[in-house]
């Protein structure tokens, strides 16, 4: 199962990244030779008009192949070749795959919140004893309605606020059997720990949930708005995650390979749909964000090339680049043996294991 689990996660990246590729290329006129989920040896495919539609033996990756797109391809038809296309329709052919990536994680989201997520409610479980909380009078059992004219729904919404807000007095509205009271709680002032192990400071009263659930469901607008939302968070840590690496606040042993995300979309694929489609449209997001890199042989290495290209008013030389995308493949190859690295290391020690 684990296999079968991973295989439909990459199969799903690369159709849609690659579905991106083909179909810009179809708008804009190119002609479009062979669409393969993955690479190596053909294991099926069919000839339909044009394109010769391919399934192929190595699950880890996928292609399109265009008329004209290589140098030693004889071009006879110019206006259907890659290569003879405007600067601004290869950009866009080229952009179109990690699109599609972004955009398929947009949809994942959709559906997550149209079908309904179990979300804590914002009901006191226990307080901690000489805490803010405690000193104030909340008690076990009161729901948190409104702080500072916030209106409360989640406990995340209540935590996130407050972490918001150390050091500040916060009027609390709550509802304690079937009553509503006012209290006033000053945020205790606490040193934590961000995504990146960095000391943060955050505010905290000394209070735990009560561990009750109800399933939020979004209508399809609201849902469509928070997923851009999510994407757009994601996309947002992904960037900031990579700069921490270069600024070595992030160790490289985050760094992952098809051997974590086969282990981590089985655990997810256990834990249930909403756990899966979460993790698909993560990894989605991430496939994107790394293709738009601008390093040669990724789609950002051919925009950038493609941008020097109409400031230059000319293409740069066939040998620049094929020098370029050597040094590209090399650095995506020793970039592949640690994230292989690291999948090992893993396995031997489990407890390194992120959390999915």
């Amino acid at each position: 199962m684990t296999f079968l689990y991973a295989v439909l996660l990459f199969g799903f990246l690369i159709f849609i990244h690659e579905l991106g590729h083909f179909l810009a290329a179809k708008l804009s006129g190119v002609k479009v030779l062979k669409f393969s989920i993955g690479f190596g040896p053909k294991i099926i495919g069919k000839q339909i008009g044009e394109t010769e539609y391919l399934l192929s033996a190595i699950p880890l990756g996928g292609y399109v192949k265009m008329y004209g797109e290589d140098v030693q391809d004889e071009i006879v038809e110019q206006a259907r070749s890659f290569k003879h296309q405007p600067v601004y329709k290869k950009i866009f052919i080229v952009f179109a795959g990690p699109l599609f990536n972004i955009l398929g994680a947009v949809l994942l989201f959709w559906i997550i919140f149209v079908g309904g997520i179990p979300v804590l409610k914002p009901v006191i479980g226990d307080v901690l004893q000489n805490s803010p909380a405690y000193t104030a009078g909340l008690k076990t059992g009161d729901r948190i309605i409104e702080i500072d004219g916030k209106k409360i729904s989640t406990w995340f919404d209540m935590a996130q606020f407050i972490q918001q807000n150390p050091g500040k007095t916060l009027n609390f509205k709550i509802e304690r059997n079937n009553e509503l009271l006012e209290l006033n709680i000053i945020a205790q002032t606490k040193e934590a720990k961000n995504l990146f192990g960095e000391r943060v400071t955050v505010g905290q009263i000394g209070i735990k949930p009560a561990e009750e659930f109800f399933i939020k469901k979004e209508d399809p607008l609201t849902a469509l708005n928070k997923s851009v939302e999510k994407c757009y968070e994601i996309i947002e840590l992904t960037y900031l995650t990579i700069v921490k690496i270069f600024q070595k606040v992030v160790s490289t042993d985050v760094i992952g390979g098809p051997i974590l995300i086969f282990q981590v979309a089985e655990k997810t694929a256990q834990q249930g749909w909403i756990s899966f489609l979460s993790f698909a449209a993560i990894i989605s997001i991430n496939l994107g964000v790394l293709n738009l890199l601008p390093i040669p042989v990724l789609d950002g290495g051919h925009i950038l090339f493609f941008l020097i290209e109409a400031i230059r008013k000319k293409p740069l030389s066939d040998k620049f680049i094929a020098v370029s995308q050597r040094i590209g493949i090399a650095f995506l190859f020793a970039l592949m043996i640690l994230a292989f690295y690291n999948d090992i290391l893993r396995i031997l020690d489990p407890s390194k294991m992120p959390k999915p």
